[in-house]
């Protein structure tokens, strides 16, 4: 009999269902850290929420666990690197509690419109104070979303219901689905200029972190308010401070802080800021949700070997895994790679198969190339949900299989129409096994993506390889691979550059300023 750890409070119904399956479990919420790490080697399954941590040292001590299953979205408390060298499923339940928190956003929204928690600690002391609680109505007020898919996209709902007006900022969003969830989609800037309300429904990536910082302040109407039941980290909370305080934002409703729990914090004692300990997720009908697809998706991998949701396994059959595990990764990177470096939102996807690579079962890899294009803007994104996602986004997929003689005995070609252009990218195996990029834009590569990459477009004309040799050198970032491809002798050209640490801003803006430079850009894989 399997057996399954319960290491934190959830539903009675998840341990009935474990049950009911004849899956034997344990349930101990609250254990400590040393208290989980001595005991996880006798179990083969672990269900969560976000208080168990599952870091590199607990997962390396669990010898027979085969899946961690989150019940709710956020997996920021599982090491997945860990999980997947260790050969642990990492499960989510990604759609459980998306209504739950997109009301508790709507929640907030209305009360720092009429300062409600204010006026009622005022009217619990017996003052009375009517006329100090002037609030502002939400009937036809803008309200800017940044973010529009799950989450966003019922907020943008409920708001439409309370006769607002909705604009958004999310570069995966269609023209075509903003039209069907009833938002008018903008660029960043002008949802700072237009909104009198900013809610954030988008996760935390690079990209992301510190979006609502002290110039998108700048930018925004004289007494915004601010709703954030995403991320803490999406909003500088020293920047928010300042905004407060200055009166350039009247209010702001947080969920979610920059460390948490978040015990002490100044934002803390202010009647213009409201605070609730990241109850985003937290009504009964979302916690037996969740808990309930958790129960059922870790059976039914224990006892049939099903994979539902995973973050870091394919949804394919233990006979077909070992021949498509190359395959998934290339197309992860190809994925990710046309993700990262798309700006505005994407229109169609095709995906080409060439050689062996046609021969395939190419469901699964396809389900992958989206994932991976998806996951740099959209929290939770797998190969199950992925082509779900993208169907909502009205993103139209092709996948195509050539007979054709190739170069290449595997090709993958992943073709991305965006609002902006159209790009290209190509990806082999080396020796069956190796993912390569061989071609970016129509331009020749050979590439092997390494965790921090610096992918640049430039002029052909001498003295960029030594810029930018200068530039990175004078930050102190070692160089461990240098790939260089062009169109044609004085026309466009490429980098790509595997170095050994991230690249950060200031180092980007150097490169930029170099005059053969066209484009500069960090990517990570």
């Amino acid at each position: 009999m399997v057996k399954v750890l319960i290491s934190d409070k959830m539903s009675p119904l998840a341990e009935q269902i474990f049950k009911e399956r004849g899956v034997d479990v344990d349930f101990k919420p609250g254990m400590t850290p040393d208290e989980l790490k001595a005991c996880i080697g006798e179990y083969d399954g672990l269900a969560i929420r976000s208080a168990t941590k599952a870091t590199a040292d607990i997962i390396e001590a669990a010898d027979n666990l085969k899946v961690i299953g989150r019940a709710g979205i956020g997996v920021d408390n599982v090491d997945i690197k860990a999980a997947t060298s260790k050969g642990i499923v990492v499960m989510n339940t990604p759609y459980g509690n998306a209504i739950t928190t997109a009301e508790h956003a709507i929640t907030l929204m209305m009360a720092t419109a009429r300062q409600i928690p204010a006026a009622n600690a005022s009217t619990h002391a017996g003052k009375w104070e009517k006329s100090r609680f002037m609030g502002v109505e939400v009937m036809g007020k803008t309200l800017g979303l940044i973010g529009a898919g799950n989450i966003g996209s019922v907020v943008a709902d409920r708001a439409i219901g309370l006769k607002m007006k909705v604009v958004a900022y999310d570069p995966y969003l269609s023209p075509e689905r903003a039209q069907d969830i009833g938002v008018e989609k903008v660029e960043l800037d002008e949802l700072f200029a237009r909104a009198d309300f900013i809610s954030l429904h988008t996760p935390m990536t690079d990209a992301t972190r510190g979006i609502v910082n002290k110039a998108a302040f700048a930018k925004m109407k004289d007494g915004v308010r601010i709703v954030n039941c995403a991320r803490g980290g999406l909003v500088v909370e020293a920047d928010l401070l300042e905004a407060l305080e200055s009166g350039k934002v009247a209010g702001a409703a947080l969920d979610v802080f920059e460390v948490e729990p978040a015990v002490d914090n100044p934002l803390f004692g202010r009647e213009d800021v409201i605070c609730t300990p990241h109850l985003g997720a937290s009504t009964t009908e979302a916690q037996v949700n969740v808990a309930v697809q958790i129960a059922e998706q870790i059976s039914d991998y224990l006892l049939d070997g099903a994979v539902t949701n995973a973050l870091n396994m394919p949804s394919v059959s233990a006979e077909d895994a070992p021949k498509l595990a190359p395959y998934m990764k290339l197309a992860e990177q190809l994925g990710s790679f046309a993700g990262q470096i798309t700006l505005s939102g994407i229109q169609s996807v095709t995906i080409e198969y060439e050689g062996h690579a046609a021969e395939l079962n190419t469901k699964p890899i396809t389900a992958v190339v989206l994932q991976g294009l998806l996951s740099p803007m959209l929290e939770g994104v797998n190969m199950v949900s992925a082509p779900v996602i993208a169907k909502e986004r009205d993103i139209d997929i092709s996948e195509v299989k050539h007979e054709r003689p190739t170069e290449y005995q595997t090709l993958i070609s992943l073709t991305v129409t965006s609002e902006a252009q159209t790009r290209t990218l190509k990806g082999t195996l080396f020796a069956g096994k190796e993912p390569r990029i061989v071609d970016i834009k129509g331009i020749p590569m050979d590439a092997k993506l390494g965790e921090h990459m610096l992918f640049c477009t430039n002029h052909d004309k001498p003295g960029f390889i030594g810029g930018l040799g200068t530039v990175l050198g004078n930050a102190g970032i070692n160089v461990a691979t240098f790939n260089l491809g062009r169109a044609e002798v004085g026309g466009e050209a490429l980098a790509l550059v595997e170095v050994d640490q991230a690249v950060d801003d200031n180092v980007l803006d150097e490169l930029r300023a170099l005059p053969q430079v066209m484009r500069a850009q960090a990517l990570r894989f």
